[in-house]
């Protein structure tokens, strides 16, 4: 593989280079990024949510220093959405799952389990990067995942949104 080092990438190719030689640094950390660990908590925390429904729901932070995802907040079974949406910061990002129980038109009950992007708007750029593109490994470990919403503001995660992709 060739390396050249940035003075050489401008000699060469200019300005044009010289973004080039930023633009595959930014590519590269947040290559970097998606190799994120994941904790063994967060898989254990949401085997019981699943399995035992021992949470309503799990917030899941990105630990930049330890470069793994971590367990954030857990959900007592008799919380409510409400008290799930308090705990999403308004300016970073999180992951989470949500065990929605909803009845159907024939008046069953049923549960889904929604994973959650949450990005806001406000959050840094940065921020966002590493969460997209960890994202998908992370999901890969939540065997079990049934719905997935990504929202920039509380109102692309209502109760009428979940409601209506529950079914």
């Amino acid at each position: 593989m060739l390396c050249l080092s940035a003075i050489d990438v401008i000699k060469h190719w200019g300005c044009f280079g010289y973004l080039f030689s930023h633009l595959m640094i930014l590519y590269s950390q947040a290559n970097a990024a998606s190799g994120m660990a994941v904790h063994d908590d967060c898989k254990l925390k949401f085997l019981e949510l699943k399995t035992k429904r021992t949470h309503r729901f799990i917030v899941f932070k990105i630990e930049e220093k330890q470069k793994q995802v971590i367990v954030e907040k857990l959900g007592e079974p008799t919380e409510s959405y409400e008290d799930f949406t308090k705990c999403l910061p308004a300016d970073e990002c999180r992951y989470a799952v949500y065990d929605f129980d909803f009845l159907t038109a024939e008046n069953v009950p049923k549960s889904r389990i929604f994973f959650i992007a949450w990005s806001p708007d406000t959050s840094r750029i940065r921020s966002k990067m590493i969460y997209a593109s960890s994202k998908d490994r992370f999901k890969r470990e939540l065997d079990g995942i049934q719905v997935e919403l990504q929202a920039t503001d509380p109102t692309e995660m209502g109760l009428d949104v979940f409601k209506s992709r529950a079914n």
